[in-house]
């Protein structure tokens, strides 16, 4: 009982922690930072799957997690790529002995002492939206427990990084919103047009030449001129 309402008291501080994180970045390295003392891997890392479902790392606890976690992205092949297109958990209990994924994935790790990994998925909407690897430098190194509170830290890291980024994208929305909201009064000031036509302007722009309102906008504010592609 005691060992339980330890566990209940870290997850507890982790939430309130990550909730107080400053960011995206931030309240991913809690994540991986958390994950070594609370599953008692060797390393863990983070990585994030952008909006082209292009894989980048964005937390480790060691750097060479990165080059590991980037050539199975560069390679098309490992255990990471299939927790992102299949949205399962996946673990590998004795890297040396599994087959499922090339020799070039298994050699790799093994040579960086690792022998044993869980991958779990951050689905955020539905899909994995990122994707938590946690190593460890013996073989069948993650038991019943392990993969129980792995799954817990998972479920937290899930919620957190989906409030990180909503707070991003709350945050560009208003950016993209204020750069609008400045090139319309260059525009209403220097051809007496109301808010409604310098608006207008911006978005047959935008919509003649393909680009983005945003980015018209930047470039209006920066060069005082909307210039013809070309």
């Amino acid at each position: 009982m005691p060992q339980h309402n330890s566990s209940a008291e870290a997850f507890g501080r982790l939430a309130t922690e990550l909730q107080a994180a400053d960011g995206l970045e931030l309240t991913i390295d809690g994540i991986v930072q958390f994950a070594l003392t609370a599953v008692w891997c060797k390393y863990a890392s983070v990585v994030l799957i952008g909006p082209n479902r292009k894989p980048q790392v964005m937390a480790m606890t060691d750097p060479r997690l990165t080059k590991l976690d980037e050539a199975v992205i560069e390679a098309d092949d490992g255990p990471l790529l299939t927790v992102i297109r299949e949205n399962v958990a996946v673990l590998v209990p004795d890297i040396a002995t599994d087959c499922r994924w090339s020799t070039a994935w298994s050699d790799a790790l093994i040579a960086e002492g690792i022998h044993s990994a869980i991958h779990l998925p951050l689905p955020i909407g539905g899909r994995a939206r990122a994707v938590m690897s946690l190593y460890s430098d013996v073989p069948n190194g993650f038991g019943a427990d392990e993969l129980a509170v792995a799954q817990i830290l998972a479920d937290h890291a899930t919620v957190a990084i989906a409030g990180a980024r909503r707070e991003v994208d709350l945050s560009l929305a208003a950016d993209a919103r204020n750069l609008v909201g400045q090139a319309m009064g260059i525009l209403m000031e220097r051809y007496d047009l109301d808010h409604e036509q310098a608006f207008a302007v911006l978005k047959r722009y935008s919509q003649d030449n393909n680009r983005k309102l945003h980015d018209v906008a930047r470039e209006l504010i920066d060069t005082r001129v909307l210039r013809k592609p070309g």
